[in-house]
């Protein structure tokens, strides 16, 4: 983790910045979709992206693809793990709401969501999640980002110049 001055304000921009891409790639009222993405155009932010399958089961989802750096966020590879598998009851419980409200709205959500769970009640996670459809409509995976800050530290995939 590389300590930055201003670091919630520059996770913040990043934030924008992916979600202006995001915007960028609609068509009209219509989703983009996985296919849409190019991961050439979002390579700064790789490191702490993530994509999550939402499964035909209700209010379940699964990590299609985690960045390289959410591994020390989540202490080990989540790659193809569902939630109740990364994390304890109620931060399971706190995404699958979450997650729940972007499927069901068709709209972006963010938040901050503390690391207490993983035992770092110092870091939170400054998150993003933003629908994406295969058919433009139905929200059937979701393009996240986080940025970890705390303790004048940050990590959100975007390096300094």
């Amino acid at each position: 983790m590389a300590a930055q001055i201003g670091a919630p304000a520059a996770a913040a921009r990043a934030h924008e910045e992916l979600f202006l891409y995001w915007a960028s790639l609609r068509r009209g009222l219509k989703l983009p979709s996985r296919r849409d993405l190019d991961p050439a155009a979002m390579k700064r932010f790789l490191p702490t992206v993530s994509l999550i399958d939402v499964l035909a089961q209700a209010r379940e989802y699964r990590m299609r693809l985690a960045g390289t750096a959410l591994w020390d966020v989540y202490g080990g590879e989540i790659t193809g793990r569902r939630l109740g598998e990364i994390y304890n009851t109620a931060a399971a419980d706190y995404w699958r709401a979450e997650l729940g409200r972007v499927v069901a709205e068709g709209r972006p959500a963010a938040g901050v969501h503390n690391l207490a769970w993983r035992g770092a009640s110092h870091l939170s996670l400054l998150w993003m999640r933003l629908p994406l459809a295969s058919d433009g409509e139905a929200v059937d995976m979701i393009l996240g980002y986080d940025a970890v800050i705390g303790m004048g530290q940050v990590i959100t995939g975007v390096r300094a110049a």
